[in-house]
């Protein structure tokens, strides 16, 4: 067999598990005790508040409701919302569609937003508007809340220049006769169906990714938990040591990380129809009458960028998900990395991988092709066994064999540098679609976003051009009418595949085909020399 027939095969099973993936969309189990938790503060305010201020670093504002002070609204100012946009990125968001929200207090016994109170409680603040100043190290936002007993709470959001990870701290000034006790939770809810204007690419099945919660605990270093399970009451309860919770969509992430000594417990729930969240709550805390008792966490709210978030908190850079080729991608990210580094576009950087990955496979691909050319010499004897033992199958293999041992021909050797190509094109196509330094990226002319398809489609009618030009030049020892047909149309089929895949990695392939193609030649004549 042919290396060509071979390629085909394997890329046909390649693109059957693409379309395979995005039916699926990465189903995952559900926590073995399958228990429902019915948190506490999971209550509806009524009210129509208008009372808000905003907090804002170089790279992400944040709208901050003062009734619970939770953050309803994030923009990343950096990221665009689309390509030749001048919105910035809005990441939460809460609108009459659709809710997104950061939310954090204080529950249990004494809790002041325990469900025992009518409403959460109305936080207030000496201004509405917060800005970090290019010259200060970080910028505290304290917001306060006194209560009947004469306890102040005072909730502080602290911000660092060029930082995604925000720090939320709890202060009690326990001024009663009073023991308290409470435990701060933290909490993300979304709204599990996406309205059209957030899905964009919800017609594109080569770019579907995961979109749903995530958690870490002392057990499982990061486990994917998806809405339609947690819609389904089949919740977690974990009891874990540190931790976090995490929502997860293409490119962009909002985490919890408990910052406190002791066992958290790790949470989903359903609040409200057609609403998921995941959350943590904290150990119980103890704050003595006349004292003072301060908690913590913290918030990443941003784009994936691993190796801010490892610093963030163990584990939680592998919330960039490469699929089960994390192994390969990984590295092969860190080498595009490098090579963007020196050449400064990630569309030569990927041409120069595939050079790369080709110079590495090259004593393969010349053994591969040594042993396509001693096929081709043994046609007319194979022909002739074919002849020989015509009523005879069995027969026809073991001499084929034989043949082929004499010959010291391995005719699944053509097989072992497409095995090692395909991981390969598979592993860069994760990397495109999930690392965000590879969003809105350009190359040249029309490409003007590397992580999308080609709006034109240009690059795969290329694709498909240099697939029929290497099919037409292998030879081709199929002698059935109708395989020969399926081979022929397998260009066009390929084509229209790889009119929905991101443009880089069409760029990639299409590189990976002129090398073959220039190798090809150069060992087929030096076979005839």
């Amino acid at each position: 067999m042919e290396v060509q027939r071979n390629f085909f095969i394997l890329a046909f099973l390649f693109v059957s598990f693409l379309l395979w993936q995005a039916w699926q969309n990465q189903s995952f189990l559900y926590d073995k005790k399958n228990e429902k938790i019915e948190p506490t503060f999971h209550f509806i305010d009524k009210k129509k508040h208008k009372s808000q201020i905003v907090i804002k670093n170089n790279v992400v504002s944040l709208l901050v409701n003062m009734y619970g002070g939770d953050i309803e609204e994030a923009n990343l100012l950096i990221y665009k919302e689309k390509l030749h946009s001048s919105k910035p990125f809005k990441l939460l968001e809460t609108t009459s569609d659709f809710v997104y929200q950061a939310q954090s207090g204080l529950i249990g016994k004494d809790g002041p937003d325990s469900s025992t109170h009518n409403s959460r409680p109305l936080y207030l603040s000496d201004k509405n508007f917060f800005e970090l100043d290019e010259n200060e190290e970080e910028l505290r936002v304290p917001i306060t809340w006194n209560n009947e007993n004469g306890v102040i709470y005072t909730k502080t959001f602290i911000l660092k220049p060029n930082r995604y990870d925000v720090e939320v701290e709890y202060n009690i000034d326990n001024s009663s006769k009073n023991t308290l006790y409470m435990n701060m939770f933290g909490q993300i809810k979304q709204t599990i169906k996406l309205p059209k204007k957030r899905d964009i690419y919800s017609g594109n099945f080569a770019l579907q990714t995961f979109r749903g919660a995530a958690y870490s605990s002392i057990d499982n270093k990061y486990e994917k938990y998806k809405f339609d399970t947690i819609a389904n009451n089949k919740n977690l309860h974990i009891v874990t040591q540190n931790g976090w919770v995490a929502m997860l969509q293409q490119y962009f992430a909002v985490a919890w990380i408990p910052n406190n000594i002791g066992q958290n417990t790790i949470y989903t729930s359903s609040p409200d129809n057609g609403v998921a969240a995941i959350g943590y709550t904290s150990p119980s805390i103890t704050v003595a009458p006349h004292s003072k008792s301060l908690i913590k966490s913290k918030l990443w709210i941003g784009p994936e960028i691993q190796k801010e978030m490892k610093l963030v908190a163990p584990n939680l850079d592998l919330t960039v998900d490469y699929g089960w080729l994390w192994f390969l991608s990984q590295p092969l990210f860190q080498l595009l990395t490098i090579l963007y580094n020196i050449v400064g576009n990630w569309g030569f950087s990927i041409i120069l991988i595939t050079f790369i990955m080709k110079i590495i496979i090259y004593p393969l691909t010349k053994s591969q092709y040594i042993s396509m050319a001693k096929m081709r010499a043994l046609q007319p004897k194979i022909k002739e066994i074919k002849e020989s033992f015509a009523d005879n199958k069995q027969r026809i293999s073991q001499e084929m064999i034989m043949l082929y041992k004499k010959e010291k021909i391995n005719p699944l050797s053509s097989f072992l540098s497409i095995f090692i190509q395909m991981p390969v094109f598979l592993s860069l196509y994760y990397m495109l679609i999930g690392s965000v330094e590879l969003r809105h990226s350009p190359f040249l002319l029309w490409i003007h976003d590397l992580s999308s398809q080609d709006p034109f489609y240009v690059l795969p009618i290329i694709m498909g051009l240099t697939m029929f030009f290497i099919q037409k030049t292998s030879s081709n020892n199929i002698s059935d009418p109708f395989q020969k047909k399926i081979m022929n149309f397998m260009p066009i089929i390929f084509t229209v595949f790889f009119l929905w895949f991101p443009s880089g990695l069409v760029l990639y392939y299409i590189i990976s085909n002129l090398v073959t193609i220039i190798q090809q030649k150069f060992i087929f004549s030096n076979l005839k020399n």
